[in-house]
This record gives structure tokens, sequence and C-alpha cells, in this order.
């Protein structure tokens, strides 16, 4: 049997000819592409918020945390269950992430244990919409306004879903998209920074062009800035047109994507919902388009090692950050618990209702042997 993959980038001829008609033009950095692409996800998600693209998720929230303007003693408060690159984006700006706790069954930042660890160097929260979900996030807007902090959502994984608060993207504080290439949409690499304070806006659209002033305009023109100047630390971190035009293209098939990825998690629900030792996340799955799909089992070793053995791809989404020798701190049982039980399953668009039910059979399979 070939391998079923657990995720993979999913292209078309769309955006390969969309790629072409940018080397064509022979302008391959910042321009007019970023901008269209820019200008087209804030009318999709019907926002009025600034969209400012950037090249990866990850530098979508350094350069939100940094235009902050905090001290090297402040502190954020963020979910140990993430990706490390929440953290490498808060520790990149000299401010220091603080480990939350997750609840059990949403996997979301844990609002209890995060009052716990507020202190007077506390100034920002970052949730994160941890496989999708972020239902509780005006639950964090409460707890922010309550305890005076700014909000940086990390909604990487979250492009195009819903929640209590509508579509992410068009309420809140300041967010944040990653565009990779396993993402909702992909742009090959990219990333994005939402927000409607000024100051937030200026500082990110100066510093993704190494900090040179006003340079965005004169990119999206076609030309460049000469005579400049610089007030803030900036990094390389723009958007290229080739990507830009990725994205585009992508863009245009989000309503597909969307269909596909509820098709696919449905699936699953309906057929591993009964496998006692299975438990399945309490997402809103119906609003939203699940990057990954994650399932919890205290055999998850054992279930793990049966899968691959079957030729079957699996995960574990993530090793929490507490655990990780630069981030190391107090133990976080809740946590911990979870990261031994979660197991992530083939969740990608060119999944197969055929790979799909060779997944489910393997999986019951297993729990009847």
């Amino acid at each position: 049997m070939n391998k079923i993959r657990l995720s993979k980038s999913t292209i078309g001829k769309e955006e390969k000819a969309a790629v072409l008609a940018v080397l064509d033009k022979e302008f391959l950095g910042m321009g007019e592409e970023v901008n269209f692409f820019e200008q087209e996800i804030k009318a999709y998600l019907n926002t009025k918020k600034e969209v400012m693209c950037v090249s990866t998720g990850t530098s979508a929230l350094h350069l939100a945390v940094e235009a902050l303007g905090l001290n090297e003693d402040d502190e954020i408060l963020v979910p140990s269950l993430t990706y490390v690159a929440s953290y490498q984006a808060i520790s990149a700006a000299n401010v220091k992430p603080v480990s939350v706790e997750v609840c059990e069954d949403t996997l979301f930042i844990d609002l209890a244990d995060a009052k716990n660890r507020l202190t007077s160097k506390t100034k920002a929260i970052m949730p994160v919409h941890y496989a999708s979900n972020g239902k509780d996030i005006a639950n964090v807007y409460t707890f922010a306004k309550e305890n005076n902090l700014r909000v940086i959502e990390d909604a990487a994984q979250a492009f195009g879903c819903e929640n209590s608060m509508g579509k992410v993207g068009v309420e809140g504080d300041i967010i944040c998209f990653s565009f990779d290439g396993i993402k909702n949409i992909t742009s090959g690499e990219g990333g994005a920074v939402l927000s409607s304070d000024e100051t937030i806006i200026q500082r990110v659209k100066d510093a993704r062009l190494l900090g040179v002033e006003k340079d965005t305009e004169k990119r999206f023109e076609g030309t460049r800035s000469w005579d400049f100047d610089v007030k803030h630390q900036g990094y390389r971190y723009h958007m290229s047109n080739i990507f830009a035009a990725i994205g585009r293209a992508q863009l245009k098939k989000i309503d597909y994507i969307k269909s596909k990825r509820k098709e696919i998690v449905q699936y699953y629900v309906e057929n591993l919902n009964s496998i006692c030792e299975i438990n399945i996340l309490n997402f809103d799955y119906k609003n939203i388009i699940s990057h990954i799909f994650v399932i919890k089992t205290k055999r998850r070793n054992e279930l793990r090692e049966y899968l691959i053995n079957k030729n079957i791809e699996c995960g574990i989404h993530y090793k929490p950050n507490h655990l990780l020798t630069k981030y190391k701190s107090e133990s976080l049982p809740t946590t911990e618990k979870i990261y031994e039980e979660i197991l992530t399953l083939p969740c990608q668009l060119d999944l197969t209702k055929e790979e799909q039910d060779i997944v489910i059979k393997t999986i019951k399979d297993f729990f009847n042997d």
C-alpha cells in the first residue's frame, strides 16, 4: 500500500500559471501582487482592518510582538501546547513568554491558569487557535480588558474559520495568519498581520522592509525608497510577488478547501466517535476549516506505532514548550497529560475517501485486537 500522507501542499494549474505570469514580468520581490493579495484577503474577510503580508507566520507574530514596543522584562501569556514558533516570536522580540495550561477538552488557553500567572510585568496574551479552534476567543478579550492586556491572536491555523466573534480576522486586536505550504490556504511561504491600530500598522509595514519608513507604498508602485529614514529595528520579512501570486490563486479556491476539509473531518467524527478509547476534541467543526485533525487516546504511542507500520503517517502536535530547554519552566500537569494522548491523523486536500476508509479501519482493527 502506498503511504497515506499526514499533510501536504496541494496546488494546481492555477497556481502554476500565476507564478509563471510573475516570472514573465520579471519583478519577483514585493510589488503589486502583494498589494492585490492584501486587498483580496481584506475583501474576503470583509474586515476594516489593515492586512499586511509578510514572509512567514512566525515573522507575522514576531513583528506583532515588536510593534507593541515592550521592554525586556515584560511578559506575554501563551499556551505551552503550541508550535515553538509562537515562543520564538516572543523571545525574538526580547520579551518573556510565560507558559500557561490549556483546557483538556478544547486545548485552548486556560484563562483560570492564566489569571494565576499574571504579574505587574504581564503586558499581553497570545491565544493560539489550536487545530483551527478558537471558539473561546471572546473570553480571552474579556480577560484582556479586565487586566489591561493587548491580544495577539496566533491564528496561524485559522484562516477562513469562524468563532463566537465571527470570521477570524474581522474583530479583535492583532491577528496573525500563516500561509505556509500545508495551511488552509498557502502562498508557498507567507503570513499576515491584521490590525486597526495605526501605530501597529505603521510599525509592521516599516519593519517588514528593514525598518525603512514608508517603503511599502514605493514597493507597490514598482519602485523603492532611496532617500529614507530608519527609526526602529527592521527585518527582511516582506512577502514576494511569487508567493503572493500563489496565495491569490489559493484564495479563489477557499470555498472548495473549506468544503473538502469539513467533509474529511465530519467523516472521521462519524466513524471514530463510537470508539470508547478515543476522545474527539470539543471543537465547533461546523465553523472551522481544520488544518489538522487531532484525537486523544491513552494508548497513543501504541496506536501511533501501529499506524506507521501500516504505512499511515501520523503526528503529534505539539511538544509543550515548557519542556524545551530554552523555555523550561515549572510543570503543567494538564498540558503534559494531553501531550501524552494527542495524535494527529491524515487530513489534507488530496486525501481520498478510500484512503480515509483505510485509516479508519486500521484504527478500529487496533482497538478490536
